[in-house]
Protein backbone atom coordinates (compact mmCIF):
# COMPACT_ATOMS: atom_id res chain seq x y z
CA UNK A 1 0.00 0.00 0.00
CA UNK A 2 2.99 2.35 0.75
CA UNK A 3 4.61 2.01 -2.56
CA UNK A 4 0.98 2.20 -4.36
CA UNK A 5 0.77 5.18 -2.68
CA UNK A 6 3.96 6.84 -3.49
CA UNK A 7 3.92 5.74 -6.72
CA UNK A 8 0.65 7.89 -7.06
CA UNK A 9 2.46 10.90 -5.45
CA UNK A 10 5.46 10.73 -8.05
CA UNK A 11 4.15 9.41 -10.96
CA UNK A 12 0.13 9.23 -11.41
CA UNK A 13 -0.57 10.16 -14.71
CA UNK A 14 -4.34 10.87 -13.44
CA UNK A 15 -2.73 13.91 -11.95
CA UNK A 16 -1.51 17.21 -12.82
CA UNK A 17 2.31 15.78 -11.61
CA UNK A 18 2.98 14.02 -14.58
CA UNK A 19 3.16 10.44 -15.50
CA UNK A 20 5.81 7.85 -15.90
CA UNK A 21 7.78 7.09 -19.11
CA UNK A 22 6.37 6.81 -22.51
CA UNK A 23 8.60 4.48 -23.54
CA UNK A 24 7.31 1.06 -21.69
CA UNK A 25 3.66 0.28 -20.41
CA UNK A 26 2.82 1.87 -17.47
CA UNK A 27 1.81 -1.12 -15.33
CA UNK A 28 6.15 -2.39 -15.63
CA UNK A 29 6.74 1.60 -15.04
CA UNK A 30 5.45 1.14 -11.73
CA UNK A 31 6.94 -1.86 -10.77
CA UNK A 32 10.53 -0.68 -11.73
CA UNK A 33 9.77 2.19 -9.93
CA UNK A 34 8.47 0.23 -6.92
CA UNK A 35 11.78 -1.74 -6.86
CA UNK A 36 13.90 1.57 -7.06
CA UNK A 37 11.54 2.56 -3.48
CA UNK A 38 12.40 -0.62 -2.09
CA UNK A 39 16.30 -0.49 -2.39
CA UNK A 40 16.20 2.75 -0.96
CA UNK A 41 14.21 2.02 1.94
CA UNK A 42 16.46 -1.40 2.30
CA UNK A 43 19.51 0.85 2.16
CA UNK A 44 17.93 3.66 5.02
CA UNK A 45 17.41 0.49 7.27
CA UNK A 46 20.96 0.24 7.92
CA UNK A 47 20.74 3.31 10.41
CA UNK A 48 18.74 1.56 13.01
CA UNK A 49 21.95 -0.81 13.30
CA UNK A 50 22.21 -2.47 16.53
CA UNK A 51 19.90 -0.33 18.39
CA UNK A 52 16.36 0.49 16.45
CA UNK A 53 13.37 -0.89 17.30
CA UNK A 54 11.03 -2.88 14.46
CA UNK A 55 7.37 -1.73 14.52
CA UNK A 56 7.83 2.12 15.10
CA UNK A 57 10.51 1.65 12.13
CA UNK A 58 7.77 0.01 9.50
CA UNK A 59 5.75 2.81 10.51
CA UNK A 60 8.28 5.32 9.81
CA UNK A 61 9.03 3.64 6.19
CA UNK A 62 5.26 4.60 5.65
CA UNK A 63 5.29 8.23 6.44
CA UNK A 64 9.26 8.73 4.65
CA UNK A 65 8.30 7.24 1.37
CA UNK A 66 5.39 9.32 1.17
CA UNK A 67 6.73 12.73 2.69
CA UNK A 68 11.16 12.58 1.23
CA UNK A 69 11.13 9.47 -1.07
CA UNK A 70 7.99 10.41 -3.23
CA UNK A 71 8.76 14.45 -3.34
CA UNK A 72 12.54 13.98 -4.24
CA UNK A 73 11.39 10.98 -6.80
CA UNK A 74 9.32 13.15 -8.53
CA UNK A 75 11.59 16.51 -8.86
CA UNK A 76 13.89 14.77 -11.92
CA UNK A 77 12.11 11.96 -13.08
CA UNK A 78 8.60 13.65 -13.58
CA UNK A 79 7.82 15.16 -16.63
CA UNK A 80 6.51 18.14 -14.27
CA UNK A 81 9.23 17.92 -11.38
CA UNK A 82 11.21 21.07 -11.11
CA UNK A 83 14.65 18.95 -11.73
CA UNK A 84 13.47 17.81 -14.81
CA UNK A 85 12.23 20.77 -16.21
CA UNK A 86 15.55 22.24 -15.16
CA UNK A 87 17.61 20.25 -17.20
CA UNK A 88 19.06 18.23 -14.23
CA UNK A 89 20.90 15.04 -15.18
CA UNK A 90 20.26 12.13 -12.96
CA UNK A 91 19.68 8.85 -14.82
CA UNK A 92 19.15 6.09 -12.06
CA UNK A 93 18.56 7.81 -8.46
CA UNK A 94 21.58 9.70 -7.45
CA UNK A 95 19.24 12.36 -5.63
CA UNK A 96 16.29 9.88 -4.62
CA UNK A 97 18.03 6.48 -4.07
CA UNK A 98 21.50 7.42 -3.18
CA UNK A 99 21.21 10.73 -1.46
CA UNK A 100 17.84 9.60 -0.23
CA UNK A 101 19.07 6.69 1.85
CA UNK A 102 22.66 8.07 2.55
CA UNK A 103 21.13 11.57 3.80
CA UNK A 104 18.42 10.06 5.46
CA UNK A 105 20.42 7.22 6.95
CA UNK A 106 22.43 10.05 8.62
CA UNK A 107 19.82 11.86 9.94
CA UNK A 108 17.73 8.70 10.89
CA UNK A 109 21.09 7.86 13.16
CA UNK A 110 21.38 11.46 14.94
CA UNK A 111 17.97 11.08 16.37
CA UNK A 112 18.07 7.49 17.56
CA UNK A 113 21.56 8.41 19.06
CA UNK A 114 25.05 6.26 19.74
CA UNK A 115 25.28 2.85 20.65
CA UNK A 116 26.60 2.37 23.81
CA UNK A 117 30.67 2.11 24.66
CA UNK A 118 30.60 -1.41 25.53
CA UNK A 119 29.15 -2.65 22.10
CA UNK A 120 31.81 -0.51 20.00
CA UNK A 121 34.66 -3.08 21.52
CA UNK A 122 36.08 -5.16 18.81
CA UNK A 123 33.97 -4.07 16.31
CA UNK A 124 34.72 -5.50 12.95
CA UNK A 125 32.70 -7.45 10.10
CA UNK A 126 30.87 -10.31 11.39
CA UNK A 127 30.72 -12.58 8.06
CA UNK A 128 33.46 -12.03 5.27
CA UNK A 129 31.86 -14.49 3.15
CA UNK A 130 28.57 -13.16 3.67
CA UNK A 131 29.44 -9.64 2.68
CA UNK A 132 31.58 -10.68 -0.29
CA UNK A 133 28.47 -12.93 -1.77
CA UNK A 134 26.20 -9.92 -0.82
CA UNK A 135 28.40 -7.35 -2.78
CA UNK A 136 28.22 -9.42 -5.95
CA UNK A 137 24.78 -10.30 -6.09
CA UNK A 138 24.39 -6.47 -5.76
CA UNK A 139 26.60 -5.78 -8.58
CA UNK A 140 24.87 -8.49 -11.19
CA UNK A 141 21.53 -6.46 -9.45
CA UNK A 142 22.69 -3.04 -10.25
CA UNK A 143 23.65 -4.26 -14.03
CA UNK A 144 19.80 -4.38 -14.51
CA UNK A 145 18.85 -1.33 -12.36
CA UNK A 146 21.25 1.17 -14.45
CA UNK A 147 20.68 -0.39 -17.40
CA UNK A 148 17.17 -1.15 -17.44
CA UNK A 149 16.60 2.89 -16.53
CA UNK A 150 17.24 3.73 -20.47
CA UNK A 151 13.77 1.86 -20.61
CA UNK A 152 14.88 -0.27 -24.38
CA UNK A 153 17.11 -2.66 -25.49
CA UNK A 154 19.33 -0.27 -27.24
CA UNK A 155 22.99 1.00 -27.18
CA UNK A 156 22.40 3.30 -24.22
CA UNK A 157 21.22 0.44 -21.85
CA UNK A 158 24.25 -1.32 -22.86
CA UNK A 159 26.32 1.29 -22.19
CA UNK A 160 25.03 2.25 -18.72
CA UNK A 161 25.70 -1.57 -17.98
CA UNK A 162 29.54 -1.09 -19.37
CA UNK A 163 30.03 1.90 -17.47
CA UNK A 164 28.36 0.32 -14.29
CA UNK A 165 31.17 -2.64 -14.06
CA UNK A 166 34.06 -0.07 -14.85
CA UNK A 167 33.42 2.54 -12.28
CA UNK A 168 32.43 -0.51 -9.92
CA UNK A 169 35.72 -1.91 -10.87
CA UNK A 170 37.97 0.84 -10.30
CA UNK A 171 36.18 1.67 -7.22
CA UNK A 172 36.66 -1.64 -5.89
CA UNK A 173 40.79 -1.75 -6.58
CA UNK A 174 41.33 1.74 -5.58
CA UNK A 175 39.67 1.05 -2.17
CA UNK A 176 42.07 -2.21 -1.32
CA UNK A 177 45.45 0.60 -2.29
CA UNK A 178 43.99 2.80 0.28
CA UNK A 179 43.59 0.10 3.19
CA UNK A 180 46.94 -1.29 2.25
CA UNK A 181 48.64 1.70 3.09
CA UNK A 182 47.65 1.01 6.65
CA UNK A 183 47.47 -2.58 6.93
CA UNK A 184 49.69 -3.86 4.01
CA UNK A 185 47.29 -6.18 2.48
CA UNK A 186 44.76 -6.18 0.04
CA UNK A 187 41.25 -6.97 2.50
CA UNK A 188 37.95 -8.65 1.01
CA UNK A 189 35.97 -6.06 2.80
CA UNK A 190 37.92 -3.19 0.93
CA UNK A 191 37.34 -4.71 -1.89
CA UNK A 192 33.35 -5.17 -1.29
CA UNK A 193 33.41 -1.76 -0.43
CA UNK A 194 34.86 0.28 -2.95
CA UNK A 195 32.85 -1.53 -5.08
CA UNK A 196 29.57 -0.59 -3.47
CA UNK A 197 30.78 2.85 -3.93
CA UNK A 198 31.57 2.67 -8.00
CA UNK A 199 28.19 1.30 -8.48
CA UNK A 200 26.77 4.10 -6.27
CA UNK A 201 28.43 6.78 -7.93
CA UNK A 202 27.89 5.05 -11.58
CA UNK A 203 23.65 5.31 -10.58
CA UNK A 204 23.39 8.98 -11.42
CA UNK A 205 25.71 8.91 -14.56
CA UNK A 206 25.91 5.50 -16.28
CA UNK A 207 23.61 6.89 -19.23
CA UNK A 208 24.96 9.88 -19.58
CA UNK A 209 28.77 9.76 -19.31
CA UNK A 210 31.79 8.02 -21.72
CA UNK A 211 33.36 5.03 -20.80
CA UNK A 212 36.45 6.32 -20.08
CA UNK A 213 34.68 9.12 -17.42
CA UNK A 214 33.92 6.23 -15.53
CA UNK A 215 37.58 4.35 -14.89
CA UNK A 216 37.95 8.34 -13.53
CA UNK A 217 34.72 8.07 -11.29
CA UNK A 218 35.62 5.03 -9.88
CA UNK A 219 38.86 5.96 -8.50
CA UNK A 220 37.55 9.50 -7.44
CA UNK A 221 34.13 8.43 -6.02
CA UNK A 222 36.29 5.61 -4.19
CA UNK A 223 38.78 7.58 -2.87
CA UNK A 224 36.11 10.57 -1.36
CA UNK A 225 34.33 7.82 0.16
CA UNK A 226 36.79 6.18 1.61
CA UNK A 227 38.29 9.31 3.36
CA UNK A 228 34.40 10.20 3.96
CA UNK A 229 34.30 6.75 6.14
CA UNK A 230 35.80 9.93 8.91
CA UNK A 231 33.26 12.51 8.96
CA UNK A 232 30.55 10.62 11.07
CA UNK A 233 33.26 10.98 13.82
CA UNK A 234 33.87 14.78 13.33
CA UNK A 235 30.02 14.89 13.57
CA UNK A 236 29.62 12.71 16.21
CA UNK A 237 26.65 10.81 14.31
CA UNK A 238 27.06 6.71 14.87
CA UNK A 239 26.62 6.20 11.23
CA UNK A 240 26.88 2.44 12.01
CA UNK A 241 27.06 1.13 8.16
CA UNK A 242 28.50 4.51 6.60
CA UNK A 243 25.77 4.67 4.13
CA UNK A 244 26.62 8.73 4.27
CA UNK A 245 29.89 7.56 3.59
CA UNK A 246 29.00 5.03 0.98
CA UNK A 247 25.88 6.29 -0.68
CA UNK A 248 25.12 10.12 -0.05
CA UNK A 249 28.89 11.04 -1.02
CA UNK A 250 29.63 8.68 -3.81
CA UNK A 251 25.36 9.96 -5.44
CA UNK A 252 26.68 13.42 -5.13
CA UNK A 253 30.28 12.70 -6.72
CA UNK A 254 28.13 11.12 -9.99
CA UNK A 255 25.91 13.68 -10.00
CA UNK A 256 28.44 16.56 -10.46
CA UNK A 257 30.73 14.24 -12.73
CA UNK A 258 27.58 14.37 -15.35
CA UNK A 259 28.02 18.26 -14.92
CA UNK A 260 31.56 17.91 -16.12
CA UNK A 261 31.10 14.44 -18.82
CA UNK A 262 27.54 13.97 -19.62
CA UNK A 263 27.59 14.22 -23.55
CA UNK A 264 25.03 13.94 -26.55
CA UNK A 265 26.90 11.75 -27.82
CA UNK A 266 25.63 9.01 -25.16
CA UNK A 267 22.67 10.22 -23.84
CA UNK A 268 21.13 9.88 -27.26
CA UNK A 269 22.24 6.25 -27.68
CA UNK A 270 18.64 5.29 -26.66
CA UNK A 271 17.35 7.14 -30.24
CA UNK A 272 14.95 8.83 -28.24
CA UNK A 273 16.84 11.96 -26.06
CA UNK A 274 18.78 13.02 -29.17
CA UNK A 275 18.01 16.93 -28.28
CA UNK A 276 19.66 16.60 -24.76
CA UNK A 277 22.25 18.23 -24.07
CA UNK A 278 25.59 17.00 -22.34
CA UNK A 279 27.64 18.88 -19.42
CA UNK A 280 30.66 20.72 -19.93
CA UNK A 281 32.32 18.55 -22.37
CA UNK A 282 29.38 19.73 -24.87
CA UNK A 283 30.06 23.27 -23.76
CA UNK A 284 26.68 23.42 -21.67
CA UNK A 285 28.79 25.45 -18.97
CA UNK A 286 25.00 25.93 -16.92
CA UNK A 287 25.09 22.32 -16.42
CA UNK A 288 28.05 22.60 -13.64
CA UNK A 289 25.77 24.73 -11.31
CA UNK A 290 21.85 22.93 -12.23
CA UNK A 291 23.82 19.84 -10.87
CA UNK A 292 25.38 21.74 -7.62
CA UNK A 293 21.93 23.37 -6.42
CA UNK A 294 20.14 19.72 -7.61
CA UNK A 295 22.57 18.00 -5.02
CA UNK A 296 21.86 20.74 -2.26
CA UNK A 297 18.17 20.90 -2.64
CA UNK A 298 18.28 17.02 -2.28
CA UNK A 299 20.57 16.86 1.13
CA UNK A 300 18.78 19.50 2.56
CA UNK A 301 15.29 18.61 1.71
CA UNK A 302 16.10 14.57 2.99
CA UNK A 303 17.94 15.82 6.24
CA UNK A 304 15.05 17.94 7.56
CA UNK A 305 12.07 16.22 6.80
CA UNK A 306 13.59 12.56 8.02
CA UNK A 307 14.72 14.02 10.89
CA UNK A 308 11.42 15.30 11.78
CA UNK A 309 9.43 12.97 11.19
CA UNK A 310 11.59 10.62 13.04
CA UNK A 311 11.58 13.15 16.01
CA UNK A 312 7.82 13.23 15.97
CA UNK A 313 8.04 9.10 16.53
CA UNK A 314 9.98 9.47 19.71
CA UNK A 315 7.65 12.17 20.70
CA UNK A 316 4.69 9.33 20.51
CA UNK A 317 3.67 7.15 23.32
CA UNK A 318 4.95 3.90 22.20
CA UNK A 319 6.67 4.42 19.11
CA UNK A 320 9.90 5.80 20.01
CA UNK A 321 12.61 4.60 17.62
CA UNK A 322 15.12 3.81 19.65
CA UNK A 323 15.39 0.24 21.58
CA UNK A 324 15.82 0.21 25.29
CA UNK A 325 19.32 -0.30 26.94
CA UNK A 326 18.48 -4.28 27.99
CA UNK A 327 17.34 -4.61 24.48
CA UNK A 328 21.12 -3.39 22.83
CA UNK A 329 22.65 -5.62 26.02
CA UNK A 330 20.78 -8.93 24.76
CA UNK A 331 21.02 -7.64 21.26
CA UNK A 332 18.06 -6.50 18.54
CA UNK A 333 17.28 -9.96 17.23
CA UNK A 334 16.85 -11.11 20.24
CA UNK A 335 15.05 -8.37 21.67
CA UNK A 336 12.61 -7.60 18.76
CA UNK A 337 13.07 -11.12 16.67
CA UNK A 338 13.67 -13.89 18.99
CA UNK A 339 16.14 -15.36 16.60
CA UNK A 340 19.83 -15.46 15.98
CA UNK A 341 21.82 -15.48 12.89
CA UNK A 342 23.83 -18.00 14.43
CA UNK A 343 23.80 -20.38 17.80
CA UNK A 344 27.72 -18.91 18.50
CA UNK A 345 25.79 -16.40 20.10
CA UNK A 346 24.63 -18.16 22.80
CA UNK A 347 27.81 -19.93 23.02
CA UNK A 348 29.55 -16.59 23.88
CA UNK A 349 27.27 -15.85 26.71
CA UNK A 350 27.85 -19.46 28.24
CA UNK A 351 31.13 -18.97 27.66
CA UNK A 352 31.12 -15.59 29.40
CA UNK A 353 29.67 -17.32 32.05
CA UNK A 354 31.67 -20.10 32.52
CA UNK A 355 33.85 -20.66 36.14
CA UNK A 356 35.55 -23.26 38.04
CA UNK A 357 34.19 -26.29 39.41
CA UNK A 358 33.09 -25.88 42.91
CA UNK A 359 33.85 -22.21 42.81
CA UNK A 360 31.05 -20.14 44.34
CA UNK A 361 31.84 -16.93 43.08
CA UNK A 362 32.47 -15.86 38.68
CA UNK A 363 35.47 -14.77 38.18
CA UNK A 364 36.05 -11.40 37.16
CA UNK A 365 35.54 -10.35 33.90
CA UNK A 366 38.03 -9.43 31.97
CA UNK A 367 38.36 -5.33 30.72
CA UNK A 368 38.12 -5.61 26.81
CA UNK A 369 38.94 -2.06 27.05
CA UNK A 370 42.31 -1.88 28.51
CA UNK A 371 41.40 0.99 30.73
CA UNK A 372 40.50 2.77 27.43
CA UNK A 373 37.35 5.60 27.15
CA UNK A 374 36.16 4.12 23.32
CA UNK A 375 33.70 6.79 21.93
CA UNK A 376 33.38 5.13 18.11
CA UNK A 377 33.88 1.70 16.25
CA UNK A 378 36.72 0.98 14.76
CA UNK A 379 37.28 0.95 11.32
CA UNK A 380 35.91 -1.87 9.13
CA UNK A 381 39.05 -4.28 9.84
CA UNK A 382 38.79 -3.82 13.67
CA UNK A 383 41.79 -0.83 13.74
CA UNK A 384 41.08 1.54 16.47
CA UNK A 385 39.83 4.48 14.82
CA UNK A 386 40.84 8.25 15.14
CA UNK A 387 38.48 10.90 16.24
CA UNK A 388 38.85 14.39 15.94
CA UNK A 389 37.67 14.75 19.70
CA UNK A 390 39.12 11.65 21.55
CA UNK A 391 42.01 9.99 19.94
CA UNK A 392 42.23 6.50 20.37
CA UNK A 393 45.72 4.71 20.79
CA UNK A 394 46.35 1.10 19.81
CA UNK A 395 45.55 -1.16 23.35
CA UNK A 396 49.44 -2.46 24.40
CA UNK A 397 49.47 -6.40 24.32
CA UNK A 398 50.52 -8.09 26.81
CA UNK A 399 52.96 -11.53 27.18
CA UNK A 400 50.85 -13.22 29.71
CA UNK A 401 50.07 -16.61 29.27
CA UNK A 402 45.96 -17.09 29.86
Amino acid sequence: MTLRISYSLAFSPSSTNGSGSPLIPVLLYSFFQLEFCCVTVAILMGAIAERGRLMPCMLFVFFWVSLVYAPVACWPWNINGWAFKWGVADYAGGGPVEIGSGVGGLAYSWVLGRRHKRELVNFRPHNVTLVTLGTFMLWFGWIGFNAGSAFGANLRAVYAALNTCLCAATGGITWCLLDYRIQGKYTMIGLCSGTITGLVAATPSSGFIPLWASVILGIVASAICNYGTKIKHLIRIDDALDLFAEHALAGIVGLLFNGFFATNAVISLDGVNTAIQGGFLDKNYKQLYIQFAYVLACCAYVFVVTAAIAKIFCLIPGLDLRATDHAELIGIDDDQIGEFVQDFVEIRRAFDEWGPVGSTSQPEKPDYNNGMDLHAAGDRHALPDTSFHSPHPRPETSNEKV
